[in-house]
């Protein structure tokens, strides 16, 4: 029988300002799960890059919105969900750009596809739901 996932649940105001509470957040969390440093400074890249997009293109900057995080833990994986509850999304659309193209912003989804094992995206009424996964090399003791 399969162990339930353990599961945490963070949010936040749609607001820049508390993106390096996510940051700091997951900086100690990923390093108790035994994830490495420049892994987990991938991760937490990826996780702010999602967290931005929700701010900048769902909830299109209104800082009375919030964004939830759900974080699931398994001994093999960590999956991380980013729910934001602003204008929905056409995820057909949601592509990273070339590297060659280059200007100023945009690489966010890139770097959380280069970044994480799996990312997908869900948009309904309620907004767009981002999940991305890591699988876990090391299992550790305690999740």
């Amino acid at each position: 029988m399969e162990t339930p996932p353990d599961c945490l649940t963070l949010s936040i105001p749609s607001n820049p300002r508390y993106l390096c509470a996510v940051r700091a957040f997951f900086s100690g969390f990923l390093h108790e799960l035994g994830f490495g440093s420049v892994e987990a400074e991938g991760m937490i890249l990826a996780i702010h890059e999602a967290c931005a997009n929700a701010i900048t293109h769902g909830h299109q900057g209104n800082m009375e919105q919030q964004i939830d995080l759900t974080v699931l833990v398994t001994p093999t994986c960590l999956s991380i969900e980013i729910q934001d509850y602003g204008t929905r999304q056409d995820v057909s659309g949601i592509k990273p750009r070339a590297l060659q193209d280059i200007r100023p912003g945009g690489l966010g989804t890139y770097f959380m596809q280069a970044l994480m094992d799996e990312v997908t995206y869900d948009s309904s009424d309620t907004g767009t739901l981002v999940r991305m996964t890591k699988r876990r090399r090391v299992p550790c003791t305690s999740p």
